[in-house]
C-alpha cells in the first residue's frame, strides 16, 4: 500500500507499489483536508418490489442515500465541495453512468479543481478506470472508501491486519493504469493509491505474498483470542453486545453505562476495535458489556468476513442490544440492514429473548413524536423496545432491568449459607456464580443469594453438597 500522495505527484514507471501497513494517520489527514472532493450517488430508479422483503436500501430516499455517502467521506477528512445525484435508468458497463452525465460532472470536477471523486456504488475495475480518464481525477467507489475509513479506525493489531487483508484482496483486481498522460499514476491518499503500468506483474506478486503473510499472522492472532475468549467463558458473567447502524450512539451509550471513556464522536465508523468492560446490574449481578463496529448498508462482503473474529462478541452474546438512532429519517431502513447483517452472523433478530431494540437519541425528538413513540413501545410490551437517551440518561434504569430479566432467563437462583471458615468457598463462588445478596449471622456465617448459569450448576451442588431440592428456577 502507498505511501500518501498528493493528487499531482509524479512517480516513475519502475517505482513498485508498497504493501506494507501505514500508520502515518496525520500526513493522510492532512492530505485529505486539502484534497477537493466530489461525491456522486448514482442509484437506480426504484422499480415496484417484487416478492415480500424490499432490499433495504431500498427504504431510503436516493437524497438520504447521497447525504451519508458525503458523510463517510467527511469522516476521513475529506474536503467535500460538490455533493451530486444522479438517477439511472440502467447501469453502463464501461463506466456505471452515461455520456452525457460524465461529462457534466468532468466539467463541474474541472471548474472545482477537484482531486478524487467517491462513487457511492460499487465499480469494476473497468469501469474505475474509465472514469478517471473522464474526470481526470482519481475516483474511489463506496467499498474502497469504507476500507479507508477503517483503516484509519483500526487500532488492535488484529483490527489492523484484518482491514490490511480486506484491501489487498480489493486492490489486488485493480493494479491498473490510471494515467494516460504524462508519468502520472493515481495520486491518492492512505493506502488508496495505484501503481505505474511497467510494475503490475510485480506488485501482483508482493500483494500476494503481503496476503500469505498477514493470513499467517492473522491465525496467531485468533489463537490468542481464543484463550482470550476462553478464560471470559470460565468467568460466571454474561456477554451483552452493542450492535447498530454506525453512529447510532452505541459508544455514548456504552460510555454511559461503563462511566468509561471509549472514542464517541459525531462521526461514522468512530468505533472499530470492540471494547468490552463489566457492568454491574440493579439486583447485583454483573455483565460484560461489548461495544462493536457500527454496521453500514452494502457494507463489503470481504470485510463480513475479515471482520467475522471481531463480531465473535456478538455471535456468542447472551444477550444483544441493538441501538437505533431512532430520531434519524433513515431509522427504519438502518434498522433493515442492521437486522440482514444480523441474520448472516447467523442472529434472529426477532429472538426477543435475545435481542433488545434499544431507541436512542429520544432527546431529540420533539414531545408528539415522543408520546407516539411510548405509546408504540407499551403496546408492545415487555419483548418491545426501550426507548432511551445515552446523553441524558434517561430511559437506562428500563433498559438494565430488561438486560438483566433477559439473562436471568435460563439461570438458577439458590439460597446457600455458608460457615465463616469456608473462605475458600466464598472465593470460589464469587468466581463462578452471580452473588445476588449477602447477609451475616452473628457468628460469622454468610447467608448467600446466588445466580448460577446451567453449565456450572452442578458443579456447585456437588461443591457444596446440595441436592435438587435446593435448587429454584429463576
Amino acid at each position: 500500500m502507498d505511501s500518501p500522495l498528493e493528487p499531482n505527484t509524479q512517480i516513475p514507471n519502475d517505482q513498485p507499489v508498497q504493501v506494507g501497513w501505514s500508520s502515518k494517520a496525520d500526513s493522510e489527514q492532512q492530505i485529505a483536508r486539502h484534497t477537493h472532493t466530489m461525491v456522486v450517488g448514482p442509484y437506480l430508479k426504484e422499480r415496484p418490489a417484487r416478492g415480500l422483503e424490499k432490499r433495504a436500501h431500498s427504504l431510503r430516499a436516493p437524497e438520504a442515500r447521497l447525504e451519508e455517502a458525503s458523510g463517510l467521506a467527511l469522516a476521513i477528512d475529506l474536503d467535500v465541495q460538490i455533493s451530486e445525484l444522479v438517477t439511472l435508468t440502467e447501469i453502463r458497463p464501461a463506466t456505471f453512468i452515461g455520456t452525457g452525465k460524465i461529462e457534466e460532472l468532468a466539467a463541474l470536477a474541472a471548474e472545482r479543481e477537484i482531486g478524487l471523486v467517491v462513487m457511492d456504488c460499487a465499480l469494476s475495475p473497468v469501469q474505475q478506470r474509465n472514469l478517471e480518464k473522464a474526470f481526470g481525477a482519481k475516483v474511489i467507489d463506496r467499498t474502497g472508501l469504507i476500507l479507508e475509513i477503517f483503516g484509519r479506525r483500526a487500532r488492535t493489531r488484529e483490527g489492523s491486519l484484518q482491514v490490511e487483508l480486506a484491501h489487498l484482496t480489493y486492490q489486488k483486481s485493480r493494479l491498473v493504469r490510471s494515467w494516460t498522460h504524462l508519468e502520472r499514476q493515481r495520486g491518492g491518499f492512505g493506502f488508496l493509491g495505484g501503481p505505474g503500468e511497467t510494475q503490475i506483474e510485480t506488485d501482483r506478486r508482493l500483494i500476494l505474498d503481503r496476503m500469505v503473510k498477514i493470513e499467517r499472522e492473522l491465525e496467531g492472532v485468533k489463537k490468542t483470542r481464543g484463550l482470550h475468549r476462553k478464560s471470559r467463558e470460565d468467568v460466571p458473567f454474561p456477554l451483552v453486545a452493542l450492535v447498530g447502524y454506525t453512529n447510532a450512539g452505541k459508544s455514548t451509550l456504552f460510555n454511559t453505562l461503563t462511566k468509561s471513556d471509549v472514542l464517541a464522536q459525531d462521526m461514522l465508523f468512530a468505533t472499530l476495535d470492540p471494547t468490552l468492560r463489566a457492568l454491574k446490574l440493579p439486583h447485583g449481578g454483573k455483565i460484560i458489556l461489548s461495544d462493536t463496529v457500527g454496521f453500514i448498508s452494502d457494507l463489503p462482503t470481504m470485510l463480513v468476513s475479515a471482520f467475522r473474529a471481531t463480531l465473535e462478541e456478538v455471535i456468542s452474546a447472551d444477550v444483544i442490544l441493538h441501538v437505533r438512532d431512532i430520531a434519524h429519517e433513515d431509522a427504519h431502513a438502518q434498522g433493515a440492514d442492521v437486522e440482514h447483517i444480523l441474520k448472516t452472523l447467523g442472529v434472529d433478530p426477532d429472538d426477543h429473548n435475545r435481542v433488545i431494540e434499544v431507541w436512542n437519541k429520544i432527546d431529540q425528538l420533539d414531545l408528539e413524536r415522543r408520546d407516539g413513540l411510548a405509546h408504540m413501545v407499551r403496546q408492545r410490551g415487555p419483548s418491545g423496545p426501550v426507548l432511551v437517551s445515552a446523553i441524558t440518561g434517561e430511559g437506562l434504569d428500563t433498559l438494565l432491568d430488561a438486560v438483566e430479566t433477559r439473562v436471568a432467563r435460563g439461570r438458577t437462583v439458590i439460597e446457600l449459607d455458608l460457615p465463616a471458615e469456608d473462605g475458600a468457598g466464598l472465593h470460589w463462588l464469587y468466581e463462578n456464580a452471580e452473588v445476588l445478596a449477602r447477609r451475616e449471622s452473628e457468628d460469622g456465617a454468610a447467608h448467600l443469594t446466588l445466580r448460577v448459569s446451567p453449565e456450572r450448576i452442578d458443579q456447585l451442588m456437588r461443591r457444596f453438597g446440595l441436592d435438587a431440592g435446593v435448587v429454584a428456577a429463576h
